[in-house]
């Protein structure tokens, strides 16, 4: 069987589980579970590979992740990594789909808090299973290894666990195969089915800071026997806002604080505050000296109203970077599978992702699916169709992704699957 003719064969296979796909992409929203907390849905994951028969399905990877093994019929030496991140997010689900998730964790850390897929990563899961569907059926012609692995915590785990992707390679489950090369991709407020690439950083480098300035408690009727530490947290909070003035304005950062957290009341000045916030740097060499003047910014803040400070900055994370021999090497596989006019270059965005982790240590390629009511602009920028339901972005309460387009996410896993291991979709001069 040529190629040709195997590639219209995996096209059919997911064709024919689409429509699981899309149930499965239900349950997992209706049911979602945080960052290190996916224990039915690694579940759900370990007990549809074992029904494929395939060589082993590792479970209670770096907490609850999932690594399933797939040798193929023909020798061959390349392994391929296809990875969906499983976990969800602390966001209310306000999409309006009659699957929308009700589910509210009452013991996750910082919570209660409402749980939804507001970032899309049921969709991940549901096609990835349905491509490992599509490659269990004609493993007897795949001359090499697939690993369907399935992520947990790409979010971050609370601050005092491990987690992620990193914690996925720390625990071994990539050394026996080793990959040649990973492959994920993110679905995003595109025009549907539409396959968006960058080369070269298509998300930037991460990091979470937390910052806690120390005063000293008293009664709110007598400040002065005291110090406040409200006043310079003002003081930080005002003063992040011109640290992008520091660093070179070619290369974008952003120091963003999503939570203040206090312990205290109405009429008493509190000892500690707390700030928990991110660093998004677009070229990660920027990312050390943001943080030096971020810590300097909040020791000397806090020492001006006699306060002290500490800045600690963890789960980091380094930027998803696409090769242009990469690019290059897949872009005739997305081609094939959406059509040319709907594989566009994207702009790089401060995003991230711990997928990272795999593509620098692998090779490979990440990158986005479109998933909404949208068309592009005279600029290549997505907007909202007339009448359609408008872009929401990821992390957004209103986030929503078509189910129309799933079966394309399977179908690229599969065809990238097929054509690496075939030696097709490799960079140039790498054999």
């Amino acid at each position: 069987m040529g190629s040709e003719e195997i590639h219209d064969e995996l096209d059919e296979r997911a064709a024919g589980v689409a429509d699981q796909v899309v149930a499965w992409r239900h349950h997992l929203h209706r049911h979602p579970e945080l960052s290190n907390r996916e224990v039915n849905t690694a579940r759900l994951v370990a007990d549809h590979l074992n029904s494929l028969g395939l060589d082993e399905v590792r479970t209670g990877i770096a907490g609850h992740g999932v690594v399933g093994v797939l040798r193929g019929g023909v020798a061959g030496e390349r392994v391929v990594a296809l990875r969906a991140d499983m976990d969800a997010l602390p966001v209310r689900d306000l999409c309006g789909a009659d699957f929308a998730s009700e589910v509210v964790d009452a013991d996750y850390p910082g919570g209660p808090f409402p749980v939804s897929h507001a970032c899309g990563h049921d969709c991940h899961t549901a096609a990835l299973l349905g491509a490992a569907t599509v490659l269990a059926g004609v493993r007897d012609r795949l001359p090499g290894t697939v690993l369907f692995v399935f992520q947990p915590a790409e979010e971050g785990p609370p601050v005092t666990e491990e987690g992620g992707a990193r914690a996925m390679v720390e625990a071994g489950a990539f050394a026996d195969p080793v990959p040649t090369m990973a492959f994920g991709l993110h679905v995003t407020p595109h025009p549907k089915g539409y396959v968006g690439y960058r080369i070269g950083n298509q998300y930037g480098a991460s990091t979470l800071v937390r910052i806690v300035v120390t005063g000293k408690q008293t009664h709110g009727s007598t400040p002065w026997e005291g110090i406040d530490p409200m006043p310079a947290v003002g003081a930080v909070l005002t003063g992040i806002g011109q640290l992008y003035r520091q660093v070179s304005a070619f290369d974008p950062v952003t120091v963003s604080i999503g939570h203040v957290e206090d312990v205290g009341r109405f009429n008493i000045v509190g000892q500690t505050v707390t700030l928990w916030g991110t660093v998004r740097c677009a070229v990660e060499s920027d990312m050390a000296q943001v943080q030096q003047r971020l810590t300097t910014l909040a020791e000397h803040s806090a020492a001006a109203f006699g306060a002290t400070a500490t800045a600690e900055y963890l789960q980091p994370v380094p930027p998803v970077h696409n090769s242009g021999p990469w690019v290059e090497a897949g872009l005739p596989t997305f081609r094939r599978v959406v059509g040319e006019e709907r594989v566009v270059e994207t702009e790089a965005t401060l995003g991230y992702d711990d997928v990272s982790e795999f593509v620098s240590r692998f090779g490979g390629l990440y990158v986005m699916l479109g998933v909404q009511e949208a068309a592009l602009d005279a600029s290549g920028r997505p907007v909202p169709v007339p009448g359609g339901r408008g872009l929401v972005t990821n992390h957004n309460p209103h986030f929503y992704a078509d189910d129309d387009t799933l079966v394309t996410g399977v179908r690229l896993h599969a065809h990238v699957a097929y054509d690496h291991l075939t030696g097709t979709l490799v960079p140039r001069n790498a054999g």
